[in-house]
């Protein structure tokens, strides 16, 4: 009877562990505004999902380009910090959604997804970098 309740007690214990490691992962939508906030944070990584193309015509500060629709979108997501804050964004918000769910199963901490991507920074008048 002492070696089931063990058992029992055990099982118990490890599915609340799986339980904690589904919802460990959360993605926010949020604002231009927040993310201006956001922005402030020295571990903060920002990550622009559009094509190379669309990057270059103008992206916000501090972001590395890493697009959605590549082959190699899988590995390239894989070379983020886990366990540090991610900001997506892309022209209107359709990509980002799709990959702060990648993001989630992959097992990021804290993902945040820009509301109406770049489209709403520009609009709101964010200032926007362009490749020199």
């Amino acid at each position: 009877m002492k070696k089931i309740s063990i058992v029992l007690s055990l099982i118990f214990a490890l599915s609340l562990t799986n339980c904690e490691k589904e919802t460990h992962s959360e993605i926010k939508v949020i604002s231009p505004e927040e993310m201006q906030t956001l922005l402030e944070l020295d571990d903060i990584q920002i990550v622009d999902v559009r094509t190379p193309e669309e990057y270059r015509e103008g992206f916000i500060a501090n972001s590395q380009n890493i697009d959605f629709n590549s082959p190699t979108f899988d590995e390239d997501i894989s070379k983020l910090d886990i366990t540090k804050p991610v900001i997506l964004y892309c022209k209107s918000g359709g990509r980002s959604a799709k990959c702060s769910k990648k993001l989630k199963e992959a097992g990021f901490v804290k993902i945040y997804d820009l509301k109406g991507g770049i489209t709403q920074w520009k609009f709101k008048g964010l200032e926007l970098k362009t490749l020199e």
